[in-house]
């Protein structure tokens, strides 16, 4: 059996900062709101910048500013967008007035579900959930617990991506033509539309957490 572990290259640098502080600063996530939305209507009516610059008077490079969040437009610069998108004012509040959602799962309390394939002590509990959001990306965090053997393991495939952490145990664990000898504290990170799944429990019990990320139209 040939047994990869996943690359240790992790030179890339990141898309975003993990510890900046948003909320410390929040005339500063308003300016960025504000400039999503701009960006957004101007899209959906298929405007340039250069476009939307001829219709409000307002410089290409001060557009490129408000649409990043950069600067903070007067309540007079806004009505002029308004009037150019043909949207209300209060549109370009939109998300930042919206209601962000945190679900809090006690200790044991995780829903159990049954999955396609699921074996006898083969538990799949759903950490939490979150509906349609702002983001537009859907996430499902389940903790997995593998306390048997068994002869046939499922192999799933879905769109998405999906995060492994393993907590406890070892597994052998297969994504498409590969698979990668997995221990406590090692994370396996990959496109879930290819066959994966557990394929042999090396050290019982096991448990890892799986975490799956997808498009809501998905």
């Amino acid at each position: 059996m040939n047994v990869e572990k996943p690359s240790q290259d992790m030179a890339s640098p990141l898309t975003q900062d993990p510890h900046s502080v948003r909320s410390g600063d929040r005339e500063k996530v308003l300016e960025v709101a504000i400039g999503r939305e701009v960006r957004s209507y101007r899209k959906q009516q298929e405007i340039t910048v250069a476009e939307l610059a001829g219709l409000t008077g307002l410089s290409i490079g001060m557009l490129s500013k408000i649409e990043n969040g950069n600067t903070s437009p007067s309540l007079t610069t806004l009505q002029t967008l308004a009037n150019a998108l043909s949207v209300p004012l209060t549109s370009f509040f939109r998300r930042f007035e919206e209601q962000r959602e945190a679900v809090h799962t006690k200790s044991g309390k995780g829903v159990e579900l049954e999955r396609g394939g699921t074996r006898a002590n083969h538990q799949y509990n759903l950490l939490g959930h979150i509906g349609a959001n702002a983001s537009g990306v859907m996430v499902e965090p389940y903790l997995i617990t593998l306390s048997e053997e068994s002869d046939v393991f499922p192999t799933f495939q879905h769109g998405g991506i999906e995060t492994i952490y393993m907590l406890e145990g070892e597994v052998d664990y297969r994504h498409g033509e590969n698979v990668h000898a997995l221990k406590p504290g090692d994370t396996l990170f990959f496109d879930a539309d290819a066959p994966h799944g557990p394929e042999r429990l090396v050290k019982l019990p096991a448990r890892y957490l799986s975490i799956i990320s997808y498009p809501q139209t998905q």
